[in-house]
C-alpha cells in the first residue's frame, strides 16, 4: 500500500510546493516522473483485476498466424503488440511497459500544458494511473493517445487530432466515440471538416466494431452487465462538469479555446442519469470523460485566483484526491487485486 502512496505524493508534493509558480514546468522537467511512473505501471506483476485475462492474450498470441489473430474480435493494436512480444519471448512485462510508456507520454504531455502541471498529474494518479493504466491496459493506452489528441484539438489541428483518435481506437474500439469532437475545430471549411470526421468514423466502425457490435450490445446493455463503483466514478466526473457549466462564462474568458470541454461536461452530466440502465457500458465510456477532472480541477487555482489563494485551492484538491485514494485502497471491492504491489524488479 505504501508504494501507491509514494507514487501519489511525488507529484502531490510538487503541486503544493510549486503552486505559486505559474506555468514554469514543462514536459522535459517532468521526464524523471515519466520514467518512474512507466516502470511502476509497466513492471507490475500479478497486479490488477484483469491480470489473468491479459496474460491469456499474451499466451494465445504465441505461434498463431498474425492475420488469424487480427481477424478475430480483439483490438488490432493490442493484438499486434502481444504477437510481437510473445513470438520473440519478451514477456508480458514488455507489453505492459510499451502500454505504460504510451499512456504516460499522453498524460504528462497533456498535464504539462495545463496552468498547474503537477496538480494535473496528481489528479490523474488515483484513478487514471492506478485503476485504469494498471487494470484496464488496452483502455489505458487508448486514453493516453486521447490525451495527445486533445492537445491537438485545443490547437485546432484536425489531422493530428484524428490521427491519435484512430490509434486509440486500434487499442480499444470504444475510443472511436470521440471522433465527433473534431467538429469543434473551427478552422477550415466546415463541409470538408464534417466530411472528414464522418469518413473516419465510418471507417473505424467498419474496422473495429461492425462485426461485433451486436455481441457488445447484448453483453453490455441487454444483459444489464453491472460495474461496481460505476456511479461513484461517474459522480467524480460530475463535480468538475458542474463547476465548468456553472462558471462557463468565466471559463471562456480565461480559456477561450476550450469550448468542446463544455460539451464534454454535458456528457458527464448525462452519464450520471444513464448509469442505472447499463452501468458497465456507461462506466467504460465515461472513462473518456475523465480528462474533465484533470483539465477543470487543475485550472481552478487560476480560475478563482481573485477569490481564493491558488495555494489553498491546490492543497484542498490534493487532500481531496488523497481521500479518494484512501477510500479506494481500504474499501473498494476489487482493491485486493492491486494489493500488495508486486513488481518484476522485486524478488
Amino acid at each position: 500500500m505504501l508504494a501507491y502512496w509514494f507514487i501519489y505524493l511525488l507529484p502531490g508534493f510538487m503541486a503544493i510546493a510549486l503552486s505559486h509558480r505559474h506555468k514554469l514546468q514543462t514536459f522535459r522537467s517532468m521526464g524523471w516522473f515519466w520514467l518512474i511512473f512507466v516502470l511502476f505501471i509497466g513492471l507490475r506483476y500479478e497486479v490488477g483485476g484483469d491480470w489473468g485475462s491479459y496474460l491469456q492474450h499474451y499466451e494465445m498470441a504465441y505461434a498463431e498466424p498474425l492475420m488469424s489473430l487480427l481477424s478475430g474480435a480483439g483490438d488490432p493494436g493490442y493484438v499486434l503488440l502481444n504477437w510481437i512480444a510473445s513470438n520473440n519471448d519478451w514477456g508480458i512485462g514488455f507489453v505492459n511497459l510499451v502500454c505504460a510508456a504510451i499512456f504516460m507520454t499522453g498524460l504528462i504531455s497533456f498535464s504539462s500544458k495545463q496552468p498547474a502541471p503537477w496538480l494535473a498529474l496528481t489528479i490523474a494518479v488515483p484513478y487514471l494511473v492506478f485503476v485504469v493504466a494498471m487494470g484496464y491496459t488496452r483502455q489505458g493506452v487508448a486514453l493516453g493517445l486521447i490525451f495527445l489528441a486533445l492537445n491537438w484539438l485545443e490547437k485546432r489541428n484536425l489531422f493530428w487530432f484524428l490521427f491519435y483518435i484512430v490509434l486509440a481506437a486500434l487499442f480499444h474500439k470504444s475510443a472511436m466515440l470521440l471522433v465527433g469532437l473534431g467538429l469543434f475545430i473551427t478552422t477550415g471549411n466546415w463541409l470538408f471538416r464534417g466530411f472528414v470526421v464522418m469518413s473516419i468514423a465510418y471507417g473505424l466502425w467498419g474496422l473495429t466494431v461492425a462485426d461485433s457490435y451486436e455481441a457488445l450490445w447484448a453483453s453490455y446493455v441487454d444483459a444489464e452487465m453491472e460495474s461496481q463503483g460505476a456511479l461513484i466514478r461517474t459522480a467524480m466526473n460530475l463535480a468538475p462538469a458542474l463547476v465548468l457549466l456553472l462558471f462557463r462564462r468565466q471559463w471562456l474568458r480565461v480559456f477561450p479555446d476550450g469550448r468542446f470541454w463544455i460539451w464534454m461536461a454535458f456528457g458527464a452530466v448525462a452519464a450520471v442519469f444513464l448509469v442505472g440502465f447499463a452501468s458497465t457500458a456507461v462506466d467504460r465510456i465515461s472513462l473518456y470523460l475523465t480528462p474533465l477532472q484533470v483539465v477543470v480541477l487543475s485550472r481552478m487555482p487560476y480560475l478563482f485566483c481573485n477569490k481564493i489563494s491558488p495555494l489553498v485551492t491546490t492543497i484542498i484538491i490534493v487532500l481531496g484526491y488523497a481521500a479518494v485514494l484512501f477510500v479506494w485502497l481500504n474499501y473498494a471491492t476489487h482493491a485486493t487485486y492491486w494489493l500488495p504491489y508486486r513488481s518484476l524488479l522485486l524478488p
